[in-house]
C-alpha cells in the first residue's frame, strides 16, 4: 500500500486540469434541465425517489470519477511504496563453544541446533547464498556464501564443539564473508577488543589482512582502521545473519558493540535462543558447571539492528523457527514508485463500468 503522505507529482501544474470537471459536470446538469437524456434515463422517471435519482446519475458519476483519475494520472503522481525484497546473502554463525553439549534440548543442543540450520537451508530459493560461521572461543569462516546446498549442509555437519564463545566475533566474521567490498576492519574490530597490540598468523576467518590492517613498523603509530558510512539499521535488504546460541559470550568483543556494527551497515541479525532458563549442569575434567540460556544478550542483540529473537526449549520448536525464518527474512524496503499507471487504470476501469451500465439500462452509451 502507497503512503499516502508521500505522493508527490512529476508534473504538478498539469493538476490544473481537474478544473475542467466542473465544466462537465456544468454540461451535464445542463443536459438533463433542458431534458435532452441521451446517455441517462428518460425525464419521465419518477425524480421524487431518492434511488431511482441515484440510479439515474450513477453512471454519469463512474464516468465523471474515472475522468478525474486519468487525469491525476497525466500529472505522473509517485508515492513511497512498501516492496517486498528478497534476500540474496544469509549467513548462519551457530555456536559451537562447549555449553552446547547441554542435554537441556535433546539430543544435545548442537545436534539439535545442526539438525534444524541444515532444515532452514534446504527451505531456502535457490538464488539465496548460505555460509556457515562456527562461533566458538574463535570465529571462523567454515563455509563461505555459495548457492550450493550440499557444500553448506557438509560444513554445518562438521561444526565441532570447542572451549569458549565469541559472539561478537561470529558476527563479524559473518559480516565481513557476506560484504567482503565494505572496507570492515576485521582485524581491528576483534583484536582491538581482546589484545591491544597486533600478533602475527593470518586473521580469524582465514582470510588475508588487508593493507589498512597490517601492523605498523616498530615505533610507528598504528594506522586508523577505515570510518565507514552508518545507514539506518536494517535497511540492507540484500543480506541477514541468523545467529543461533545460548546468549553465554565469554571472550572476544562485546557481541553488542559488533550488533551496533551490524546496524550501522544495515545488516538484520536474527538470534535463536537454544536451551532453557533453568539450563543443565555439565561436567567436564572432575569440574561441573551449570550453562542455562542467556536471552538478554541475544534479544539486545537482534532489537539494535532491527531483526526478531526467537526462543526453543526443544527441537521441535527449533525446527518450527527455522521455518517460519526462511519467511521473516524477506524483508521490505520503501521505495518512491511512479503510480500514474495505476491511476490511468482506476480511471479507465471508472468510466468502463458508467458506460457499460448506462448501455446495460438504455442499450445506449450517448
Amino acid at each position: 500500500m502507497p503512503e499516502w503522505h508521500s505522493i508527490q507529482f512529476v508534473w504538478p501544474r498539469l493538476l490544473w486540469l481537474l478544473a475542467t470537471l466542473p465544466l462537465w459536470l456544468g454540461l451535464y446538469i445542463a443536459w438533463q434541465r433542458r431534458g435532452v437524456q441521451r446517455a441517462w434515463p428518460s425525464a419521465s422517471m419518477n425524480t421524487g425517489s431518492s434511488n431511482i435519482r441515484f440510479t439515474r446519475h450513477a453512471p454519469a458519476l463512474l464516468v465523471l470519477l474515472g475522468l478525474a483519475g486519468m487525469l491525476v494520472a497525466i500529472a505522473r503522481p509517485q508515492a513511497i511504496l512498501l516492496l517486498p525484497s528478497r534476500i540474496d546473502t544469509v549467513m548462519l554463525a551457530i555456536d559451537s563453544s562447549g555449553s552446547m553439549r547441554a542435554t537441556d534440548v535433546q539430543p544435545s543442543r548442537i545436534e539439535a541446533a545442526q539438525a534444524a540450520a541444515k532444515s532452514f537451508v534446504l527451505g531456502q530459493p535457490g538464488q539465496v547464498k548460505l555460509g556457515v560461521v562456527s562461533v566458538a572461543g574463535a570465529a571462523a569462516l567454515v563455509q563461505a556464501p555459495t548457492d550450493q546446498r550440499d557444500l553448506v549442509i557438509q560444513a554445518i555437519e562438521q561444526l565441532s564443539l570447542q572451549p569458549g564463545s565469541a559472539l561478537g566475533s561470529g558476527i563479524v566474521i559473518a559480516l565481513h564473508a557476506m560484504l567482503p567490498g565494505s572496507g570492515l576492519d576485521v582485524r581491528g574490530l576483534i583484536e582491538g577488543e581482546t589484545r591491544p597490540e597486533p600478533a602475527g598468523g593470518a586473521p580469524l576467518g582465514g582470510a588475508a589482512p588487508a593493507p589498512a590492517e597490517t601492523a605498523s613498523p616498530s615505533g610507528a603509530a598504528p594506522r586508523k582502521p577505515v570510518s565507514l558510512p552508518k545507514v539506518a539499521p536494517g535497511s540492507n535488504t540484500a543480506a541477514a545473519i541468523v545467529l543461533l546460541s545460548d546468549g553465554q559470550s565469554n571472550v572476544g568483543p562485546d557481541a553488542l558493540k559488533m550488533a551496533q556494527v551490524a546496524a550501522d551497515l544495515g545488516v538484520r541479525v536474527y538470534t535463536v535462543g537454544l536451551g532453557t532458563a533453568q539450563g543443565t549442569v555439565l561436567k567436564a575434567q572432575g569440574m561441573q558447571m551449570r550453562v542455562k540460556l542467556d536471552e538478554a544478550s541475544l534479544k539486545k542483540i537482534a532489537e539494535i539492528t532491527k531483526a526478531e529473537y526467537f526462543s526453543a526449549d526443544n527441537r521441535q520448536d527449533l525446527l518450527q523457527i527455522y521455518k517460519s525464518l526462511s519467511s521473516k527474512i524477506v524483508l521490505k524496503k520503501h521505495r518512491r514508485t511512479e503510480v500514474s499507471a495505476l491511476c490511468a487504470l482506476l480511471g479507465m476501469l471508472l468510466v468502463s463500468w458508467g458506460c457499460a451500465w448506462a448501455w446495460w439500462r438504455h442499450g445506449r452509451i450517448v
